[in-house]
């Protein structure tokens, strides 16, 4: 019988009909197989999406969805002890980490924008947010306007201040741009009164203010700069392994895991201190889920 078999196999490749070999693995996933490990890039404190619990342990919304991530890969390389590392990222240093291989995924509070596709990949969103600022309630800044003369901190590597710039009535204000090296660094700066506000992302503001010694001294404030979207990052031009991240999330939008993870990160008392940023669920993230989409903003 065997002989027989490899006497059939023979002629059906004689006349092209024998099938297909497996296709070869390429890029991240290759990566992955070869070394037996994936790297996770994390954000050591963006509030509540990835950041370090009491025991400085990566945690957070972004890092449970990456998790379901690693189970996948796991699954699709049929590698269940699959070793996962994770390494600390900083916006100035993330994208320089992704392209030269030491991440393997970027799971944090990262802007998809049409500028950084042109560096590296992205999912499809898996979160919606908009660009405001936090300011001492006691400071008497409401507006973009009231910051005219006054330094503003916003954190290295982000998409933040030149929105100052675009808006319509920051064209008309000097501003002293000061840089804190994380988001944690440059709410620090507010805190000490080093800087009058902090340009960034309405939730990652509200998790600084939560989680810091007197919430009560702080408020968010003025108009939306610009809604952004995040997505998990990725390297640039990986079909197959976006594949797999995308699959993954659409999954969980779809069977409504995502937004059970959300309400554990979001709606709950969350770790270290325990505090509820009670933050719902944005109709924009609400479209998003119900629609994924992995287009950047411009």
């Amino acid at each position: 019988m065997r002989k027989s078999l490899t006497a059939l196999a023979v002629c059906l490749s004689a006349f092209g009909l024998a099938a297909p070999a497996q296709a070869e693995l390429t890029g991240t996933l290759q990566k992955i197989k070869e070394s037996g490990t994936i790297t996770v890039g994390h954000r050591e404190s963006s509030v509540p999406f990835s950041y370090l619990d009491a025991d400085q342990k990566p945690i957070g919304y972004a890092m449970d969805l990456c998790a379901k991530v690693v189970d996948a890969v796991k699954s699709e390389l049929k590698m269940p002890n699959l070793q996962v590392k994770y390494q600390a990222v900083t916006s100035q240093n993330r994208i320089p980490l992704m392209q030269n291989g030491t991440i393997d995924l970027e799971c944090g509070s990262t802007t998809n924008s049409v500028a950084r596709q042109q560096q590296v990949g992205f999912s499809v969103h898996y979160f919606i947010t908009s660009v405001r600022m936090a300011v001492r309630k006691d400071s008497g800044i409401k507006d973009i306007g009231d910051l005219n003369g006054k330094p503003v901190a916003t954190t290295t590597g982000t998409t933040s201040d030149a929105l100052i710039k675009q808006n319509e009535k920051g064209k008309s204000i000097d501003v002293k741009n000061i840089y804190g090296k994380d988001h944690a660094d440059s709410f620090l700066m507010v805190e000490s009164g080093r800087a009058a506000a902090f340009v960034m992302d309405d939730i990652l503001l509200a998790g600084l203010i939560a989680n810091s010694k007197k919430p009560s001294d702080f408020a968010i404030v003025g108009p939306s700069l610009r809604d952004e979207p995040y997505g998990v990052m990725l390297r640039k031009d990986d079909a197959p392994f976006k594949a797999v991240v995308d699959k993954t999330l659409i999954g969980l939008m779809k069977s409504g895991e995502a937004e059970k993870l959300y309400t554990k990160w979001f709606m709950n008392p969350i770790p270290p201190r325990n505090v509820n940023l009670n933050f719902p669920m944005s109709p924009a993230l609400k479209a998003a889920f119900a629609s994924p989409s992995d287009k950047g903003v411009e």
